[in-house]
């Protein structure tokens, strides 16, 4: 067999030279080399190459999540995990905090597993904040608190850090699992699972990691996976204990992603190389630089003062402009960003400014849009 073409790294079929580059919450935009590394041969996933694959991911994957706790990792999306917080870590009764339209979906979610819950309605555009969950949990009945970290529908980002200090100051407030969304912040805006005494941190391949979908992972609290050996029906293919008991050895229980595994591996060494602080201050300059245009152009922001995402902004379009012609012309130079979601399609347009895009391409992209504008 010749092995020339994995040694080079080249594809043994070429790439479309149609490439519209994405400025979307996801899935965001991935570099050649990341796409190149899925290209490796396969490995079946219970040879010792795979266990080594997993080894070298696991201490770089715990670096990004700032946690000496469980890692896991899994063959689906951010949404298979959230069914994972909630069967594993739900036994009395979830406050779920609503904030946008992804916050509402893990809500659904808890309610589907057929877990009691208490939905705090919060307006879209604001963040949850730590005196609306305290006043709530203030009956005591509540033994988990559902949030989402950066709410990608809103370009939102809610204070994880200080809600969690208000809950673990509570009575109760070491019993109370606080299970955290961070799909589109995690490895570009701040979470600190140890640090901050987070439960669940969950996250998936294609957002602030720009690598392609198809990878979720989560960290898991030595007192989660505490609780959840106490929760009887936690399913079969989320099970964090069956999880945890394979990962411990380098391994899954199901079938992972073999040629994604690759991809993470090749992106975490790069993301240690930028460094982490070095990669959320990018962020929040491209955040930053992004605000400030679309100030420039007269849109007002959609989310509150001070809470504005790391990795997605989301703009009122208060000017009423017509948001799929702005994308047909921008596709005309090879890019494209997104209407707003759900209810807020046509009210709102939202650019991401995540993962691995540098400075120069959102001037790029700018630079197109004002010639929309023009």
């Amino acid at each position: 067999m010749n092995t020339s073409k994995q040694n080079s790294g080249e594809h043994s079929s070429p790439r479309s030279d149609k490439h519209i580059k994405l400025f979307i919450p996801g899935p965001s935009e991935v570099r050649a080399e990341i796409l190149d590394a899925q290209a490796n041969w396969m490995i079946g996933h219970r040879m010792p190459e795979c266990a080594d694959l997993v080894g070298s991911i696991l201490p770089k994957l715990s670096q990004v999540f700032y946690t000496k706790q469980t890692v896991l990792i899994t063959a689906s999306s951010g949404t298979g995990l959230w069914e994972a917080a909630a069967r594993n870590c739900i036994a009395k009764k979830a406050l779920t905090c609503d904030n946008g339209a992804f916050a509402s979906r893990f809500s659904d979610v808890v309610g589907l597993n057929g877990k009691e819950m208490e939905v705090l309605s919060v307006p879209w555009g604001q963040p949850v904040l730590p005196e609306q969950v305290i006043e709530r949990l203030a009956t005591g009945e509540f033994d988990a608190v559902t949030l989402v970290h950066n709410e990608t529908s809103t370009g939102v980002t809610s204070p994880i850090k200080e809600i969690a200090q208000a809950i673990r100051a509570l009575p109760n407030g070491q019993d109370i699992m606080i299970l955290v969304d961070s799909v589109s912040g995690l490895a570009g805006a701040r979470i600190e699972m140890d640090a901050w005494d987070l439960d669940v941190v969950l996250a998936s391949s294609q957002k602030a990691f720009a690598l392609p979908p198809g990878l979720a992972f989560c960290a898991v609290s030595d007192r989660a996976m505490a609780k959840a050996r106490t929760v009887p029906a936690r399913g079969y293919y989320f099970d964090f204990i069956s999880l945890a008991k394979s990962i411990a050895k380098n391994q899954t229980p199901a079938t992972p992603a073999v040629s994604l595994l690759y991809a993470l591996d090749r992106q975490l060494d790069d993301i240690m190389a930028e460094g982490l602080d070095n990669r959320f201050a990018r962020h929040l300059a491209m955040r930053d630089r992004t605000l400030e245009w679309l100030r420039g152009k007269g849109f007002e922001i959609f989310a509150a003062a001070g809470y504005e995402s790391p990795t997605v902004s989301c703009a009122a379009n208060n000017l009423d402009i017509d948001i799929s012609a702005l994308n047909k012309y921008l596709r005309g130079h090879g890019m494209i960003i997104s209407n707003g979601y759900g209810d807020l399609k046509g009210k709102t347009f939202r650019i991401a400014h995540m993962g691995d895009t540098q400075m120069n391409e959102m001037e790029e992209l700018f630079t197109a849009m004002d010639g929309f504008f023009a």
